[in-house]
């Protein structure tokens, strides 16, 4: 089986970890059936938040009988010292938990630092001296603030959305962290469903052996197919790369990445979905986006009343009204 170290944390684990945003959008039953067959399969590394609803819970009820032998991550968003510990009371009552074993600041807008005025890195501190937490973790989007929290020292793990469309900088960000035994953890490894060659993705990254993939998971089938690359790895081989090669020239620049911090819209715009149009409905089965369902979101465009609430939210610093409009005049010719 496929393995990893988490950086300086002790951590060992499948390199495969799950995702648990997307179980947020099944039932209870049908989590605890893919959570239980994640963990049957070799996955101990489960990472989600307080802020996903109630995929916590779902963790909880479906493995709290083998607590000892996973390792949990989730995440607090608050920017406030009192929120913090509701929070992170919150969290341990959902997972049914007294410990998480990484508890992670979720994308904030600057590198939380002892002194820094905010309270919430020293919060931090004391909840991990109080033994409710393991290892402090960051996560962003932001590259500049992942950069400061690896050169802080500060950090045990970052979570950054790394995949085979990064940029030589955030290659490096990885070799930083590297060098810092910090632990890597790549969320959006698709792209936000962009990817949609997974073993190529799953070969991508274990490229790098500080690497720690999590994969959001929602359907068996997409399990399924994350269990057999640990068990056997996908060989980046030339046929691979050609695929990668490709993507990166159809899918390179500027194009969202479907990460959700523009929303909510005050127009009802379903902006990561809608902003990257073009692209999906060109990787997927057309009558996916074709359906009059989708017809009347995207025509919610139209109702865009350019208050700039998702430019100026775009952790990647997109013009989104702009990819709105661009991808309304392509999802036209389609109709």
């Amino acid at each position: 089986m496929n393995q990893i170290t988490l950086g300086n944390t002790g951590i060992l684990t499948n390199k495969n970890g799950f995702g648990a945003l997307p179980i947020q959008r099944v039932t209870k039953e049908e989590a605890v059936v893919i959570l239980r067959k994640a963990y049957q399969h070799g996955i101990t590394f489960f990472d989600t938040a307080r802020f996903y609803t109630d995929s916590e819970e779902k963790i909880g009820i479906a493995l709290c009988d083998v607590r000892d032998k996973i390792f949990i991550a989730t995440k607090t968003m608050t920017d406030k010292v009192e929120e913090f510990w509701k929070q992170l009371h919150e969290s341990l009552r959902m997972l049914k938990t007294d410990y998480v074993d990484l508890y992670q600041f979720h994308n904030p807008s600057f590198c939380p630092k002892p002194g820094d005025g905010t309270g919430l890195y020293e919060a931090m501190l004391l909840a991990k001296e109080k033994g409710m937490i393991k290892h402090i973790g960051i996560t962003n989007h932001r590259l500049p603030i992942a950069i400061e929290a690896a050169e802080s020292g500060l950090y045990e793990t970052i979570q950054f959305p790394f995949s085979y469309l990064a940029t030589e900088k955030e290659i490096d960000l990885v070799k930083l962290c590297k060098d810092k035994g910090i632990g890597f953890i790549a969320m959006k490894a698709l792209s936000g469903g962009l990817i949609t060659n997974s073993a190529a993705a799953y070969g991508f990254l274990n490229q790098f052996e500080n690497v720690l993939p999590i994969w959001g998971i929602q359907r068996e089938e997409e399990l399924d197919e994350f269990i057999s690359y640990s068990e056997q790895v996908p060989a980046l081989d030339e046929e691979m790369i050609a695929i990668i090669d490709k993507d990166r020239i159809e899918l390179g620049g500027d194009f969202c990445r479907g990460c959700g911090y523009c929303l909510p819209c005050p127009a009802g715009i379903e902006i990561p979905v809608s902003a990257r149009m073009s692209l999906m409905i060109r990787r997927a089965p057309t009558e996916v986006y074709l359906s009059e369902d989708w017809k009347e979101k995207m025509k919610r465009i139209e109702n865009c009343i350019h208050c700039d609430h998702c430019k100026k939210h775009c952790p990647y610093g997109l013009d989104t009204p702009r990819l709105l409009e661009v991808n309304l005049v392509d999802y036209k010719e389609f109709m």
